[in-house]
């Protein structure tokens, strides 16, 4: 096991990789902007390391600062949390090269999977099932256009090296076509220095679901059931839950055989999520995530298993501490990502917490690294925190979130714990009927469809 873990990241993912380490008995090293100097995870660290000013590409993106930090403090390993640097291949790669190990997949699977492209032929390769459209990227609107017309429209316009919902753009018909994708390209030139883009049917009203997976890189790899995500905003997700309202056990486990077989064969290592669009009981892939999700407390929660722990162990050469046996999904848990933003324009809040009170009792758990008087900077993502709750019932988890969402009490910004107490009034939350379209609908007309 390693001595010493050097954490690259920030806020409450840089928190809860240092709990895990604490437990484990590894030795931390913080590692911070000027503007996080007086951050929780720094605080809490045994040793930190300020790597620049707030800027992310002067700090938390800057390898040489990071790799400087490494050898100042002697980390052995360094986990990269979500975001930032967590599925950059070459950071992988140079860690791997100064010997310190990268607490996550092995750099060529991080690749492949970072290529849209290349990631559903993969998926395709491995057996899963993948959305219809293009093998690779359409050089020409009439090569495009004879896809499109072979799978039929409406069609998706997606950026091959893209994220978030940039570089995504869709055409209901072929008159449609050329302009998408021209501005489709351009939103991807302009994002991601790459204007390849490829074609996938577009789905009418698809829910947004991922399993969990975990393998240790040996050839041995489980999955730990599925992630319902598709309360989102412009691709951004809000609100996950887990295990998904819709999915039957049997579209589990089938599914989730599918995905763990196909790790298997990659030999894959660390914890991933695939990611897929559900419509009319059938999977198709989307993409794959090489890190630790935000939302992975809701699957900790039902099954028991400490994703960030396992991260750790498998990185660090030892066996998974569970098999896919072991894996019982128990009761229901709910994660609300809890924005400095304002509840229905989703505009940015930073600013000082004047008040700030967490929500306790059975079942809930809160994910951040948030106090009071500590300032949100403007410089990072928005999340303040993760409110999680969990019960032996949907219907009691949504109780229970209620419950939660009450005593809940921030004050000196704006939080988007408002439209969680609207959300959880409206008849189809409360059903579970809701596809990935649900939320933008809702804050655009007061109510879906109206």
């Amino acid at each position: 096991m390693f001595g010493k873990i050097l954490i690259a990241n920030r806020g409450e993912i840089a928190l809860r990789v240092l709990r895990a380490c604490k437990e484990l008995g590894i030795a931390t090293v913080a590692v911070h902007s000027t503007a996080d100097a007086s951050a929780m995870h720094v605080k809490l660290a045994d040793e930190s390391v300020c790597i620049g000013p707030p800027p992310a590409k002067d700090s938390y993106l800057n390898i040489p600062a990071l790799l400087a930090a490494c050898e100042i403090t002697g980390a052995e390993a360094v986990h990269p949390g979500y975001g930032f640097l967590a599925e950059n291949a070459r950071f992988a790669e140079i860690l791997i090269d100064h010997g310190v190990q990268f607490i996550g997949p092995k750099p060529e699977h991080i690749r492949i999977m970072g290529d849209k492209i290349e990631a559903k032929k993969t998926a395709k390769r491995l057996g899963i099932p993948c959305v219809p459209g293009s093998d690779g990227g359409v050089s020409s609107d009439e090569e495009a256009a004879k896809v499109a017309r072979e799978i039929g429209f409406p069609v998706l316009i997606k950026a091959a090296a893209g994220g978030g919902g940039r570089g995504m753009k869709v055409a209901r018909s072929e008159q449609e076509l050329s302009s998408a994708l021209s501005t489709a390209r351009s939103e991807a030139r302009a994002a991601f220095g790459d204007d390849a883009v490829y074609i996938e049917k577009y789905l009418g009203t698809p829910r947004h679901i991922e399993i969990q997976v975990l393998g240790d890189g040996k050839g041995n790899a489980i999955h730990l059931g599925e992630r319902d995500c598709s309360l989102q905003r412009r691709h951004q997700k809000v609100w996950e839950e887990a295990p998904s309202p819709i999915i039957t056990p049997e579209q589990r486990k089938r599914i989730g055989g599918t995905v763990a077989q196909a790790m298997r064969d990659l030999k894959y290592l660390g914890a991933g999520t695939i990611e897929f669009l559900y419509e009319n009981g059938e999977f198709y892939f989307i993409e794959m995530n090489t890190r630790i999700q935000v939302e992975h407390p809701v699957t900790e929660a039902i099954t028991g298993v400490d994703l960030i722990n396992e991260q750790i162990r498998v990185a660090a050469g030892l066996p998974m501490s569970v098999t896919q046996d072991d894996i019982v999904l128990k009761g229901h848990a709910i994660e609300c990502r809890v924005n400095a933003e304002h509840p229905r324009t989703f505009r940015p809040s930073p600013g000082r917490i004047t008040n700030w009170h967490v929500p306790g009792g059975p079942g809930v758990r809160v994910d951040s690294a948030v106090y009071q008087g500590y300032s949100i900077p403007p410089y990072y993502d928005s999340l303040a925190g993760k409110l999680i709750v969990t019960a032996d019932t949907r219907e009691q988890c949504l109780a229970r979130l209620r419950r939660a969402i009450d005593e809940f009490v921030v004050e000196g910004i704006e939080t988007t714990l408002p439209l969680f107490r609207e959300l959880l009034e409206n008849d189809d939350i409360k059903r579970g009927a809701y596809d990935i379209h649900w939320l933008e609908a809702f804050l655009a007309e007061g109510e879906p469809g109206s």
